[in-house]
């Protein structure tokens, strides 16, 4: 199995990613491929040596949830294979409809042993895209127990107007588990087995539990966008130092054409 190789993808799994905002492919790569990459990813991510010096318990709620490295593919020619797969980009341009894929960035999220839940939030509160078309690609490098602190999601919150003002906090998990259950939203949690992958909308609510094991919850995440995605006018300040830092030479109501943002796949 290799990174090139398309990923046989039916039209159920498109209606039901489309339907739900979400959805865990299963076998998308092995043992062996995530093992000769996530060593590399693994390296990078540790070396950062981000949060090393504070105790769990002197932690905000966001360093307690993840160590997060981001634009690996910049760091290492291996990190870049992998976030480069034409594999992961085409399943990405077949869940959302287009006829190209560019990249937003990639990013390492290990949730260290111990380490805390991850708030309800959306992704695309950060991100100022002027279209919904954009999906994250959770790529968990072993497999991920419920001890573990899997990715959960809250089935169809894509299509509701939920959460979108609140950037993730303590605050976010309060009023979204709140609109959840007043909006009737059930939530999806389980397992990841080795080589499942998630793929979630910008706008998909989601969240992690902790991670009560001995052993971190390594995962790689790439976050694509529809080729021709314009740079929308940011509606708060984050998306404006998303704007600044992910996509810095396009201007507003451009395609974001950026050298950070490469095509990755294309029909």
């Amino acid at each position: 199995m290799c990174l090139e190789e398309p990923y046989r993808l039916s039209a159920k799994s498109i209606e039901q990613f489309r339907r739900e905002g979400f959805i865990r492919l299963p076998d998308v790569f092995d043992e062996k491929v995530l093992g000769h990459y996530g060593e590399e990813i693994t390296s990078i991510t540790l070396a950062s040596q981000q949060h090393h010096d504070v105790p769990m318990e002197e932690r905000t709620t966001y360093q307690r949830a993840f160590i997060q490295v981001v634009n690996l593919w910049c760091r290492s020619s291996l990190a870049r294979e992998f976030s480069f797969s034409k594999r992961l980009a085409r399943i990405a341009a077949e869940l959302l409809g287009t006829s190209g894929i560019r990249l937003w960035h990639d990013q390492a999220l290990y949730k260290e042993p111990s380490g805390g839940f991850t708030p309800w939030h959306v992704d695309q509160q950060y991100w100022p895209m002027a279209t919904s078309q954009c999906v994250t690609a959770w790529i968990p490098l072993q497999a991920v127990s419920s001890e573990m602190g899997p990715l959960s999601f809250a089935v169809h919150s894509h299509l509701k107007q939920l959460g979108r003002d609140l950037e993730i906090s303590d605050e976010s998990e309060i009023a979204i588990n709140e609109m959840t259950k007043k909006h009737g939203l059930q939530e999806s949690s389980e397992p990841f087995e080795l080589g499942t992958i998630s793929f979630h909308y910008g706008w998909t609510l989601h969240r992690a539990g902790p991670n009560t094991t001995d052993r971190p919850r390594k995962v790689h995440t790439v976050i694509y966008m529809d080729q021709d995605m314009q740079l929308a006018e940011p509606a708060n300040q984050n998306q404006h130092n998303d704007w600044k830092t992910w996509t810095p030479s396009t201007k507003i109501g451009e395609v974001m054409d950026d050298p950070l943002n490469p095509i990755l796949y294309s029909v």
